[in-house]
């Protein structure tokens, strides 16, 4: 029987990754220094390396931060051969980490595109980071998370489009929330609301049940800051706008970003998908 241990065991991710390894039949230990460890079949251990010593894959749902050191603390105690797999949602210095350790060991960077609330990983998409040989380590992957799909990218590159895809949606969500959380008269405003302020709060407070750390880490990804510019700039540019009167200046900017999303979106069909998705949460 195949042996993991993941490290961080007792976190969202730690508990997704826990519970599904033993769903595919391997024999899973647990290692968490911050936070208690619970599920079936699940052996615990109190000590780090005494928990990767026989493991055959070691999986690291660590706080990115931290991902780095716990990489050079335990990368020279693993056994020859072994798979040491990393999830975190920003690559770069983690990256740099995994090249450095020790040739005996495989490294394996992944991201999963997905939370601890899914119940399958069947059409999950999955990032793949190369490390050291790209063919080798996708297979691996593949073999780990059958029926995900996989993209594979460089660490540079996952970082620049995880700035738009997980860090400008964070940012905007945690704002938005933070805004409607003040609100004192929330029952009347549920009243009042349509479709589009429903959407948007459901969405915002579930991305408010992910831990602080984890959205400070998504929102602190330095390639954010091009981004997180570009929608300042514009939000100043449309208020002051609406404030001169200028209503050619900002219908020319929707124009112009209806036309953009055109080429590559069918809105219409956008607007067909989220009046479904308000029947089915609403339901």
């Amino acid at each position: 029987m195949k042996q993991i241990t993941i490290i961080g065991a007792g976190g969202q991710m730690g508990q997704w990754f826990a519970k599904y390894f033993a769903g595919e039949g391997f024999q899973v230990t647990g290692y968490d220094s911050e936070n208690k460890i619970s599920g079936k079949g699940i052996i615990v251990t109190e000590s780090l390396v005494g928990g990767i010593l026989k493991a055959d894959y070691v999986v690291l749902c660590t706080p990115t931060r931290r991902t780095p050191e716990i990489i050079r603390l335990i990368a020279k105690e693993m056994k020859r051969g072994t798979y040491l797999i990393e999830i975190s949602s920003e690559k770069s210095k983690v990256v740099s980490s995994l090249s450095k350790m020790p040739a005996k060991i495989n490294p394996i960077c992944i991201h999963p595109m997905f939370g601890p609330g899914t119940k399958t990983i069947k059409g999950q998409n999955i990032i793949s980071v190369p490390i050291r040989d790209a063919k080798k380590e996708l297979t691996v992957t593949k073999s780990l998370f059958e029926g995900a799909n996989f993209v594979t990218i460089d660490a540079v590159e996952h970082d620049k489009k995880i700035a738009v895809i997980l860090g400008l949606t964070h940012l905007m969500n945690l704002v938005f929330a933070n805004i409607i959380s003040k609100d004192e008269k929330m029952n009347l405003t549920e009243k009042m609301s349509g479709t589009t302020f429903r959407v948007q709060k459901t969405l915002a407070e579930s991305i408010m049940t992910e831990s602080p750390e984890l959205i400070e880490t998504i929102i602190a990804n330095p390639e954010i800051r091009r981004v997180a510019e570009e929608l300042w700039k514009d939000i100043g540019r449309l208020l002051t706008s609406v404030q001169e009167s200028k209503t050619e200046e900002v219908v020319n900017y929707i124009k112009e970003c209806q036309e953009r999303l055109a080429k590559h979106t069918d809105v219409n069909e956008s607007y067909k998908r989220m009046s479904k998705m308000v029947k089915a949460v609403e339901k």
